[in-house]
């Protein structure tokens, strides 16, 4: 996992080729009238989903990973707690869907605050819950670009 403002993205260019193409991406649209919905930017190795969405408690929701895609998660407006984890034994809630890439588990240990211009980046082996309240309900808008790993 890695959190840290876009405006230091540069720093992660070790990353690789796709992940500077979603960060150029971020960086280089003005996303808070980016229509929401799924909008590729280079096919299916790298695309963002756009949405806007009130926040919920940690009861509302489960934890999730993946295999193939890493997810670079950038909050464009509004602010929201993400839970996370390592895998460390965590309890499997849903099998794992290769179709659309995610497995579900019961619960995570930490969270993290992401604020708007904030990015995190999340990798399989990052059990992640985004979209939970800080203090109570909120609205929030947020791009999650996927990268195709491998």
């Amino acid at each position: 996992m890695i959190i840290d403002r876009i405006e230091n993205c540069g720093k992660f260019s070790m990353l690789g080729e796709r992940f500077e193409i979603g960060f150029k991406f971020l960086r280089e649209n003005d996303l808070r009238d980016f229509p929401e919905g799924k909008h590729e930017i280079e096919g299916d190795d790298v695309y963002v989903i756009v949405s806007s969405y009130t926040t919920k408690s940690p009861e509302e929701s489960n934890p999730e990973a993946h295999k193939v895609y890493a997810d670079i998660q950038y909050m464009i407006k509004g602010s929201e707690n993400i839970g996370y984890d390592m895998f460390n034994g965590n309890r499997l809630f849903k099998e794992y869907d290769p179709e659309k890439d995610f497995m579900l588990y019961d619960a995570v240990q930490n969270a993290a605050t992401l604020r708007e211009g904030m990015f995190v980046v999340f990798f399989p082996y990052d059990i992640h819950q985004p979209g939970l309240s800080i203090d109570k309900p909120a609205n929030v808008k947020k791009a999650v670009v996927k990268v195709r790993l491998g």
